[in-house]
Parts: C-alpha cells; structure tokens; sequence
C-alpha cells in the first residue's frame, strides 16, 4: 500500500515537471571577448562597458585569459561595476609570467579598496579557467583553476552592470599585453525561478501525506 501511493505521488508530481519547459526563464547569459590591446592602459583611463542586462541575485564569470604579456610587470585587471552603489566594484587581477600572480580586491563605500585574496606566486594558470561565482545568500566564491581560494565571502548585495578593465601600473611602462585573447561568460539568473526549486517541499508535503492517510486507514482498521 506504502509504495503503491508513494507511486501515485511521483507521477503526479514529476508529470507536470516533464511537460512543463525546464529552462530557467530569468537566466542570462553573456560572452564577451576583450581586444587584448585594451589592457594597455592604466587604471584612470579605463573605459567603462556596460552590459545590456544587469546580473543580480546570482552569477557566476569564468575567464579564459591567454594573453600574451609584454612586459614582466604588466597585468590584467578586469573590474565589475555595482549597478546600485556608484564606485562599487569587485575586481580580478592576472599578473604575467613567471609569476601568474593573482588578487581579489574590492572597492566598498565604507572601507574603500580592500584586498581580499593575494597570492604572488602560481596563483593562476593560463590552461585553467578562473571562475568567480556569487549569489546574494552565499556570497562570493573564487576557483583559481586548481582550487578555492575565497569561499562563501560576504560582499552584500551586488548587482552587475558593467565592467572595465586595465593592465599597466604606469603610463609610461611598456605595453602591458602584446597580443592573444582574453574572454569572459557571464551567466546569471534568480534560482527561484526554476521550477525544480520547489522539488524538495513537493517531496516532502507528498511524504507528509502519504503518513498521513497510512495512519489514518491504520487506525480505521485496528
């Protein structure tokens, strides 16, 4: 009897799930390829880009950096811009080799530039991705390719709209990048939108119910 209305149940449940589209209607993705020679500028003269969306509640960037640098000094910054508090940004740091030197840094209101993570040596690898993900319940999370580096860090709320980047300490250091490619996907989306968010509560009011009429036909026929 237990299993047969446990049956019942899932295919009352998971039918509609199957006829429904499982795609998740708030998600947004966005690739975006950055010209290399735009890393040959120092941090005031950035130019900022602005998405066509704003990526809110949770997103996730990975990067694909196989820039070819041009001096040992040279770098690639790319900050993303908050798009309720102005000068609010989260950026990512890639320093050239030898030393793939990699950073996290934030610019908040109340604390100014902040670096959360450093690492001066093999911080990064041009054959892994870098990914930074977010969402406003967990916070910030940061893989370097090989490992976790920042996990589940608290920056707020932060809601993407654009971004800048840059690669040169001094306007007249050498260029920092001669050529190659740097590309990033950002993909966003509202997790509650999905309509497997809720799975969990169906399985669990439908357990509820199966106990509950198991109980009740138990002490009908006792």
């Amino acid at each position: 009897m237990y299993y047969f209305v446990i049956g019942i149940l899932a295919i009352f449940f998971l039918n509609p799930v199957y006829a429904q589209e499982t795609k998740n209607p708030s998600l947004i993705l966005h690739e975006e390829e950055v010209p290399f020679y735009e890393f040959n500028r120092v941090a005031r003269d950035t130019l900022s880009v602005e998405f066509e969306d704003v990526h809110a509640i949770s997103w996730q960037v990975i990067f694909n950096n196989k820039l070819l640098y041009g001096n040992p000094d040279g770098n690639a910054v790319i900050r993303f811009y908050d798009a309720e508090i102005e000068d609010k940004f989260l950026e990512i740091g890639m320093g050239s080799p030898p030393d793939y030197k990699l950073w996290v840094a934030a610019q908040v209101p109340k604390e100014g530039y902040v670096v959360i993570h450093s690492m001066l040596e093999r911080g990064w690898t041009p054959d892994a991705k870098i990914i930074v993900s977010y969402t406003d319940r967990a916070g910030l999370t940061v893989n370097n390719g090989l490992r976790i580096v920042i996990s589940n860090l608290d920056i707020g709320l932060f809601s993407i709209d654009s971004y800048s980047v840059h690669g040169m300490e001094s306007s007249t250091d050498p260029p920092a990048v001669n050529s190659g490619s740097f590309t990033f996907e950002l993909l966003s989306g509202d997790p509650s939108k999905n309509i497997f968010h809720l799975f969990p509560f169906y399985v669990t009011a439908a357990v509820g119910i199966v106990a509950g009429i198991l109980f009740l036909t138990k002490n009908r026929f006792s």
